[in-house]
């Protein structure tokens, strides 16, 4: 492979590309954070900030930690963050919890620019919109998520061993392997082994044969060395009964689907509506770019197939194991919205020239289909979405400005994009959001609970509620070091210790017919996680 001095076709210097790649990271940045302050903890990120409020109380560890004891499934690599960005609060809020996910979501937005402005600011404008139109990336972004930032060490590793062979960048060999071990860290084996994935995918591509071979083994044992001091460490926090607990959860449950299994090919089909709009028209680029024919390929073209090379091994890859999520392949997202964006940098050929129209059309139509979407649900359910007609209206503003952008050659190409993610993510923070924490609370019933045991402090029993599951959703609001019973059968909680408080859904409650519980007074009534739930004091005495 050629390292020869690059010549940008679209006339970008080096360093400007590094001043429009860090412009676009910025404003990025600023938009993944808006409105983030001091939200209520709900969903998936209860379990993180529980652990950086553990590490607040208690000092940092190896491991995080749960009701004061080490919890085996991630290493304490992303409590830290959270921990170090709460420090200067005091305490961890939605923001400070967010903010690395944020971070690395920005990081990932400039390299992508800086992959891309050298051939084309138009490729490079699209693949940025339409990673940022992506369902799950969206998500993601707005939560704590080690898969996204997961995603920007796999694509970062990828643009340095693309940039080193195209753009007459050092071959910075060293930092693709600190950026495995950081991988590692972040996300335990899968962190160390899918970025390994995509630069031999790189190197396989490319025909770089002797590089593939040298690192391929290096990772190899980059691989055994970081599961070694991660062994080591579990050991040192939790003896060999925690060391085998990290083993089973980061390693072997995965794999033979003890956390769910899903069909093979789950993650292409699922792909279409977890990762639209870039997954499907990236398909559409990949026929029309195969029935092309085209037999000497140009940088931007070899670029396209790299890509769709990298993210066919992250799909396949991780079809492997029989427990699959969305987000766990979210590295390979900044691909597909590069090979979704790529009919922008063709000038010539009508499939292109209709890819290009058909993906312009969308962005133009989105905020209509929003504000029809959103009427016609909030008809429906009133209560739930409670006044959106300012979003409405703004909704329409854009549909009505995009309407007028189609209009003009001038301005089409960005600013239609521009209405579509800035429509998408308004709705998003404004009305999805809002309406999960709505739904999903725990917050307001908890505290409830807690001014009524200060009153009498007795044991609080957790029935049925999980102590990884609905406990951790209670804790997090908690802010103390309090120390729950959880009982999972009726004949676990009949053979408790009395008097105590026990909390539980109603649906629970009334099936314990025929037991000292069924007369027990109903202290609260209240919704926690979209649910309704009880709290009960249960005498010594039947």
């Amino acid at each position: 492979m050629s390292t020869a001095v690059f010549d940008s076709p679209s006339g970008v210097t080096p360093a400007q590309a590094r001043r429009q790649a860090g412009c676009a990271g910025v404003l990025a940045l600023s938009l993944f954070v808006a409105a983030s302050w001091n939200l209520s903890i709900v969903g998936f990120d209860s379990r993180f900030v529980l652990f950086a409020q553990e590490m607040l109380r208690h000092g940092p560890g190896f491991f995080p930690t749960t009701y004061g004891e080490p919890y085996a499934d991630y290493s304490a690599f992303s409590t830290w963050l959270i921990y170090l960005g709460a420090l200067p609060f005091g305490q961890v809020t939605s923001f400070s919890a967010w903010l690395p996910t944020s971070l690395a979501s920005a990081v990932t937005v400039g390299l992508m620019y800086r992959l891309l402005v050298p051939y084309s600011r138009s490729w490079a404008w699209l693949s940025v919109a339409l990673l940022l139109l992506s369902n799950t990336f969206i998500t993601e972004t707005r939560s704590v998520s080690l898969d996204q930032m997961l995603a920007t060490v796999t694509f970062a590793v990828f643009y340095l061993a693309y940039a080193a062979d195209h753009f007459a960048a050092p071959r910075r060999l060293g930092w693709i392997f600190v950026l495995l071990a950081l991988g590692f860290a972040i996300r335990g084996p899968i962190g160390l082994v899918v970025p390994t994935g995509v630069v031999c995918s790189y190197y396989l591509l490319s025909g770089q044969w002797r590089r593939l071979l040298t690192f391929a083994p290096a990772a190899a044992v980059l691989l055994v060395a970081c599961a070694a001091v991660l062994l080591s460490l579990a050991w040192l926090s939790g003896g060999e009964a925690f060391l085998a607990e990290v083993l089973r959860m980061q390693v072997t449950s995965r794999m033979d689907g003890t956390e769910g299994a899903s069909p093979p090919f789950w993650y292409f089909t699922s792909a279409m509506g977890n990762y639209a709009l870039a997954y499907p028209l990236a398909l559409l680029a990949l026929v029309v770019v195969g029935l092309s024919g085209r037999r000497q390929p140009t940088p931007a073209l070899s670029l396209f197939y790299l890509c769709a090379f990298a993210a066919a091994t992250v799909m396949v890859g991780l079809s492997i194991p029989q427990a699959k999520k969305a987000r766990y392949i979210l590295p390979m997202a900044p691909m597909l919205a590069i090979m979704a964006a790529y009919p922008f940098q063709v000038s010539t050929g009508k499939a292109f020239a209709v890819l290009r129209g058909t993906t312009l059309a969308i962005c133009c139509c989105i905020p209509g289909v929003l504000v029809a979407t959103l009427w016609a649900v909030r008809s429906r359910l009133p209560q739930t979405f409670g006044d959106i007609m300012p979003l409405l209206a703004a909704l329409v503003a854009a549909q009505l400005l995009a309407l007028a952008l189609l209009m003009s050659a001038r301005w089409r190409l960005h600013g239609l994009p521009a209405c579509a993610v800035l429509a998408v993510w308004g709705t998003y923070i404004t009305v999805v959001e809002t309406v999960q924490r709505r739904l999903y609370d725990t917050q307001r019933f908890t505290q409830q609970v807690l001014e009524v045991k200060r009153e009498d402090d007795l044991p609080l029993l957790l029935h049925q509620m999980g102590k990884d599951a609905k406990g951790i959703k209670f804790m997090v609001n908690v802010h103390e070091d309090l120390r729950p019973l959880f009982t999972d059968t009726r004949e676990q909680l009949e053979a408790s210790q009395w008097p105590a408080y026990v909390m539980m859904s109603r649906d629970d409650w009334q099936a314990l017919e025929h037991s000292r519980l069924s007369d027990a007074p109903v202290l609260l009534n209240g919704h926690f996680d979209n649910d309704d739930y009880v709290l009960l004091r249960v005498s010594a005495t039947r």
